[in-house]
């Protein structure tokens, strides 16, 4: 399969396990799994023919791994805006965990912290060449530092999603620097 292809095919994924299911007819568990002959029939419904093997393609090689299969389910491993729980325990965080943005948005962040906007979490990346990366986005990239180790012992729970993505309710001001 070529990149285009599973480009289009982790976008398409992306839309409809994460925020729009409905947009297709597809229902997901309370933990956001579908099942995959659902999902390929919603798509063939849709005008997005795909198949098993792409799919299973697209999982497998995806970057940054957004996507698991079990059996004949498949579900997003984080950054849903549709409500899901994905029951990811707490997990002691390191010290500083990072997160990227832009440069028009770190003045209301720092005044304002970190919040999940239209998602059930605030995504935290584990090192700065991440955070870089997801910030570079929308523009030229701001890393900022979030203090999660002085977090945690001040009550603040974190999550770690099966890629990686570290996960918190909300960061207030006071734990993050530029």
């Amino acid at each position: 399969m070529d990149e285009r292809r599973a480009v289009k095919i982790s976008k398409y994924l992306a839309k409809h396990l994460r925020h729009r299911p409905e947009r297709i007819g597809l229902a997901l568990s309370p933990e956001g799994w579908a099942d995959v002959a659902d999902l390929l029939a919603a798509a063939s419904r849709h005008g997005f023919a795909l198949t098993r093997s792409e799919l299973e393609h697209v999982v497998d090689v995806n970057d940054k791994k957004r996507y698991e299969m079990d059996g004949d389910r498949i579900r997003a491993v984080q950054g849903h805006s549709v409500p899901v729980e994905l029951d990811l325990p707490p997990v002691e965080p390191p010290e500083f965990l990072y997160h990227g943005t832009v440069r028009h948005s770190v003045d209301a962040i720092l005044r304002e912290g970190l919040l999940p906007m239209g998602r059930h979490d605030v995504h935290l990346s584990p090192d700065r060449e991440t955070a870089q990366r997801v910030g570079a986005r929308r523009g030229r990239p701001v890393v900022l530092t979030v203090e999660s180790g002085r977090m945690a012992a001040d009550g603040h729970a974190f999550r770690v999603s099966a890629n990686g993505v570290w996960l918190a309710a909300s960061v207030p001001p006071e734990y993050l620097r530029e």
